[in-house]
């Protein structure tokens, strides 16, 4: 496979996987945008740039999953929160679930890989 496919095919992955890490994120509790950024960056290959964050953001306030409220900021101008719904939740298990399941069903196909 030639490097320009493996990054399309990462690249593929990442766009899937960013509303499951933004709402493993929100199920910790209310966050704003830029912290939500920044704690993303705290695990390698999971951060996403904010014009990508904020259209997650939007469809899932759209989907009913988070609920947004402004806030007062320590600096600047007032904040968007962000709150995982109980259909965020819900969503977040159902995510989780078939997560686990395709991960371990990977792992196995992958165990017969002959190197």
């Amino acid at each position: 496979m030639s490097e320009l496919s493996v990054d399309s095919w990462i690249s593929q992955i990442r766009k899937g996987l960013v509303e499951f890490c933004v709402l493993a994120i929100l199920s910790r509790g209310e966050a704003y945008g830029y912290s939500i950024l920044r704690q993303l960056e705290e695990y390698p290959g999971l951060a996403f740039k904010e014009s990508t964050l904020y259209l997650v953001l939007g469809r899932l306030k759209k989907e009913g999953l988070v609920s947004v409220r402004t806030g007062p900021s320590e600096s600047g101008p007032p904040r968007r929160y962000f709150k995982m719904t109980a259909a965020g939740r819900a969503r977040l298990q159902d995510m989780r679930h078939y997560w686990d399941d395709t991960n371990k069903a990977i792992n196995r196909l992958l165990e017969q890989v002959e190197e």
